[in-house]
């Protein structure tokens, strides 16, 4: 099958040239490793992508993590995810170990120019769901009450009020379709294996809150809030955002302006956006942070994806053809459009829009992306370039 350096090298490789979010990193992934490499088959990655997506989590690094287990085991998974997830971890740790230093007029443009990426970033990932996740009436309705949700109850309390009520409305409105075909591919996972790795994601994330406060111990609550926000996140990527905001800003471990800078730097590096987590991490005002804070983040906001990956694999076949689940996974997508619109109104516009001209650049960077297909880092470049000039002007 094939070694655990082997895997190692293979994802090291993407972890350091797989720019795009997630939706580009499957498609890297389908090439290195279904065309290029044959490790899989056309069927057998198809079927991989649709577990994750259906699982809360980021989708393209439990596609890593799940093919590095296909191809050598326990220590190819890790090596999968290590491979694919440090490059990009330890260049967003630089930047925030690196921002206290980087003081004065150019370094605030380039911070707020960094903000309209952010604007930017997140209006296109709102623009790229919308028809795909919320096609209909049914759908669009879940992710405008799942906006409200979030708009008038502030905070991750609105967040899971839109993911479960999404999921409830799903079962009642979105009963349509056949359920898929078997998956073909099969993995070393017992069924007891599974079991655990389920009732360990469901010990953390009803525990932890409980043991943090008894503690009042900051590493554990950091542990905590990381470990909730990887496990509420369905759909990946940009949808982390607003959980994110919801357990770091929102408790007033991280200011929005470091925040919003470093979610607009984050689309610059490649691998996936939940090294962002690396970065906040390093940059909370209380102990741990730094490099501590980082591997602490980084560690709890992966976990809970991987654990539910395992858990679920050796059950997958029967889930899967199950209507009810392929319902409420329709229902929680729509909410996850209206989560993502409403970050990007609040904190995202309203944090870094001053003015009409703040606006008329996010709008630029927006059409970059859109109609320009420019690549992020290119939009990340040139929006902070422009706001550390746009500063020196006085402007």
């Amino acid at each position: 099958m094939g070694g655990t350096g082997t895997v190692f090298r293979a994802f090291l490789k993407l972890g350091l040239t797989a720019f795009g979010g997630p939706v580009a990193h499957l498609g890297y992934f389908r090439t290195e490793f279904v065309q290029r490499r044959g490790w899989l088959s056309e069927a057998d990655y198809a079927d991989l992508v649709a577990l994750c997506q259906f699982l809360p989590g980021p989708a393209s690094s439990q596609v890593g993590f799940a093919i590095g287990l296909w191809r050598a085991g326990w220590t190819g998974a890790l090596a999968a995810w290590a491979g694919f997830t440090l490059p990009s971890a330890l260049l967003l740790l630089a930047f925030a170990l690196l921002r206290p230093v980087l003081d004065g007029p150019l370094a605030d443009g380039v911070v707020h120019g960094l903000k309209l990426v952010a604007v930017a970033v997140v209006a296109q990932a709102v623009w790229g769901m919308a028809p795909s996740l919320a096609p209909d009436r049914q759908r669009a309705g879940i992710a405008v009450l799942a906006a409200a949700a979030c708009l008038l109850l502030a905070g991750a309390g609105g967040q899971m009020l839109a993911i479960a009520g999404g999921g409830g409305l799903g079962l009642a409105l979105c009963r349509t379709g056949n359920a898929p075909g078997a998956m073909q591919m099969r993995f070393n996972v017992s069924r007891t294996t599974g079991l655990l790795c389920l009732g360990g994601f469901a010990l953390l994330l009803a525990g932890l809150p409980m043991l943090a406060a008894l503690a009042n111990n900051q590493a554990l609550s950091l542990f905590d809030g990381f470990y909730r926000a990887g496990a509420l996140v369905f759909g990946g990527g940009h949808v982390v955002l607003p959980l994110l905001d919801a357990e770091t800003v929102a408790r007033g471990w991280v200011d929005e302006a470091g925040f919003l800078a470093g979610y607009g730097a984050a689309q610059a590096v490649p691998g996936p956006l939940f090294t962002f987590a690396a970065y906040l991490g390093a940059i909370g005002q209380t102990p741990p942070n730094g490099a501590v804070g980082a591997a602490i983040a980084l560690a709890a906001i992966f976990l809970p994806g991987m654990l539910l990956l395992v858990g679920v694999l050796p059950f997958w076949n029967g889930l899967r053809r199950r209507l009810w689940g392929q319902a409420a996974l329709r229902g929680v997508n729509a909410a996850v459009v209206g989560i993502l619109g409403a970050a990007l109104y609040d904190p995202v516009f309203t944090s870094a829009v001053r003015g009409p001209l703040d606006l008329v650049l996010a709008v630029a960077g927006f059409v970059a992306l859109v109609n320009w297909k420019l690549p992020p880092w290119a939009v990340v470049v040139a929006l902070a370039g422009l706001g550390a000039i746009l500063a020196r002007a006085g402007l």
